[in-house]
């Protein structure tokens, strides 16, 4: 697949649909679901999808007038519990997910190369994210990208613990 045709686009809640989004990220997290995790893009409402849209930067990975991937990134986390996360060289990212259809084709490194270069330009020199401890797979697709475990958190919403993430960005 050519990834000339593919756009990465600015989240606009007037141009993309963030039912389609919601649909996407509960496709793509379903084989966690299967495993018994419960990532919170598995089951999440619209206003939760728009609610995690809107609370960071979100992209939008767009072939053909259908959105086949997304990635928000939070420049800072103040409300949340996790002080790695709170850190001021940190940024971080999440509710990713690329179209089962469409994986391996480049489409995920495209969407984390658009966060590195907003955390770059926010002065950001660390990159991080955090996946279940579980999710083997999804560690080691981190893992060679250049993340590095760093630490563990336990979230209130999950059934998981997770591994925190993060590759140095400068």
């Amino acid at each position: 697949m050519n990834n000339a045709h593919i756009s990465i686009d600015t989240f606009d809640q007037h141009k993309h649909s963030v039912n389609e989004i919601t649909e996407l990220l509960h496709d793509s997290y379903s084989i966690h679901l299967q495993n018994n995790l419960h990532f919170w893009a598995t089951t999440q409402t619209n206003e939760t999808t728009y609610k995690r849209l809107t609370s960071g930067i979100s992209y939008v990975a767009i072939l053909n007038n259908k959105i086949i991937g997304t990635i928000t990134y939070y420049s800072n986390c103040p409300s949340n519990n996790c002080d790695y996360y709170q850190q001021k060289s940190v940024g971080r990212f999440g509710q990713f997910a690329v179209d089962r259809s469409y994986q391996k084709k480049g489409i995920g490194n495209l969407l984390i190369k658009k966060v590195i270069e907003i955390a770059k330009t926010e002065g950001k020199c660390i990159l991080a994210l955090d996946t279940s401890e579980l999710a083997l797979e999804l560690i080691k697709y981190y893992e060679r990208k250049g993340f590095n475990k760093v630490g563990k958190m336990q979230w209130n919403d999950v059934n998981y613990t997770s591994i925190i993430l993060s590759k140095n960005i400068e």
